[in-house]
């Protein structure tokens, strides 16, 4: 069964300026970003449960090809995406948002 994506405020943010960088390094990357990133979304839909939890009930996907993690929750009726950071970022930034 897939549930619906919903990002939040900053994770949208997160996703703006992380496509802005790629897209300053090399012309059309940000593009294979986003993708990567909406097949992220896609694989977390169908089976949102199979990814580790992190800290109380929010879990992490990692984005394939890219160094970027997406943290979400599983509620009743959506995934809520919290941030979209890049591996290397503190981790306490992400927690902030919860």
């Amino acid at each position: 069964m897939t549930v619906a994506v919903r990002l939040r405020p900053e994770a949208e943010q997160d996703l703006a300026d992380a496509a802005a960088w790629y897209e300053e390094q090399l012309p059309g990357l940000a593009n294979r970003f986003l993708d990567e990133v909406l097949s992220t979304f896609s694989a977390i839909a169908e089976a949102p449960l199979k990814y580790p939890i992190l800290h109380r009930d929010t879990r992490r996907a990692l984005i394939h090809r890219f160094p970027f993690g997406v943290y979400f929750r599983v509620e009743s009726t959506a995934i809520v995406v919290l941030a979209v950071m890049h591996g290397s970022r503190n981790p306490r930034r992400w927690k902030t948002r919860v």
